[in-house]
């Protein structure tokens, strides 16, 4: 059995990159190592910038979006319309439409999908807040903005269930979405597209 030749805390660097989505064992070791040779303090810079974000940020006791401040900027403006409400899964999805500049509405973020097989059910996510929103708030539109995946779908599907008693239109994003994408690499047009071309379910 080969031993570890790295000294420990350089392993656990590696180790705690590898955890991160996307990050494999290889492109942890290099980013580790990268910081090791760096003479710019990017390691000092990079653990204070993350220290930072985890001690100032929190979600929006409104929208659920992360934020510095409550409420968030965007429930704060009262320049947006505040009848329309866009439902998406993750604090990302604002960004990017947001980005489109084809919306100018509120948000609600539920902070995932429901997914059976990896045991997140409705009530792991921010599903009851999100009726509770409907009922007390005068939304003439919802727009269901989940990802075109299984679980978007399925969590799409409940929602417009969950609201279907309320006086409130229920439109869901066109399909100019690929596909088993995320809405985080959609470019801005077909983005753009999509909120304007979205239908009524």
């Amino acid at each position: 059995m080969a031993q570890n030749v790295l000294p420990r805390t350089v392993q656990r660097l590696i180790d705690t990159f590898a955890r991160l989505p996307g990050i494999g064992p290889k492109s942890a070791s290099r980013l580790t190592f990268y910081l090791l040779r760096d003479k710019d303090n990017l390691a000092l810079d990079l653990a204070a910038a993350l220290q930072e974000m985890k001690a100032n940020t929190r979600l929006c006791p409104v929208c659920f979006n992360i934020t510095e401040e409550e409420p968030c900027l965007i429930c704060r403006d009262e320049g947006r319309d505040a009848t329309l409400l866009c439902v998406v899964e993750e604090p990302l999805d604002v960004v990017a439409i947001e980005r489109s500049r084809a919306y100018n509405g509120r948000y609600h973020v539920l902070h995932g999908a429901i997914s059976p097989v990896e045991g997140i059910g409705p009530e792991d996510l921010k599903v009851a807040e999100l009726v509770r929103r409907v009922q007390q708030g005068n939304f003439r539109e919802i727009i269901l903005a989940t990802n075109p995946t299984l679980e978007g779908e399925s969590t799409s599907l409940y929602l417009q269930r969950r609201l279907m008693h309320e006086k409130v239109k229920i439109t869901r994003l066109a399909r100019g979405l690929p596909v088993g994408g995320d809405l985080e690499y959609t470019d801005e047009i077909t983005l753009s597209r999509a909120l304007e071309g979205r239908q009524e379910l």
